[in-house]
């Protein structure tokens, strides 16, 4: 069964995502990025790029000709999926394909609206039998 985590409290929900991304590939493991648009596509990648003055982490988009072989991919829609160890999901709502992987992390900003799309989320995972960890982020 897929192991759930939510961070809640992010300031920044795409940072949040760089920091637990370099986690997840110091562990070794492949995380894709699931985001709501393109926009928000070229936003991850330049911040992917410029987040850490001292870490690089390898990354690209789902149809890059390299995304079956980089650590970090980034993608807005559900398909293609490359590997199915760690999805960080940045939609409002639950990704479909969740089960899939090994792991699912949900990252929650500190606004009203993005904390009550968080809840749904959470309720959806919850009336579904998922364990679900919660980690409150403090000045993420």
């Amino acid at each position: 069964m897929t192991q759930i985590d939510f961070y809640s409290g992010a300031n920044d929900k795409l940072y949040t995502a760089c920091l637990l991304s370099a986690k997840v590939v110091q562990q070794d493991l492949r995380v894709t990025i699931y985001i709501p648009d393109t926009e928000t596509a070229e936003r991850l990648d330049k911040l992917l790029w410029t987040f850490s003055s001292t870490a690089f982490i390898p990354h690209c988009r789902a149809d890059d000709k390299l995304a079956d072989v980089t650590p970090v991919i980034i993608s807005y829609q559900a398909e293609p999926l490359l590997h199915d160890n760690v999805l960080i999901n940045l939609h409002v709502g639950h990704p479909p394909f969740f089960s899939r992987f090994l792991r699912l992390i949900e990252i929650s900003g500190a606004t009203l609206k993005d904390t009550q799309a968080a809840r749904k989320r959470y309720r959806f995972y919850k009336d579904r039998g998922y364990e679900i960890h919660h980690h409150k982020l403090e000045d993420a």
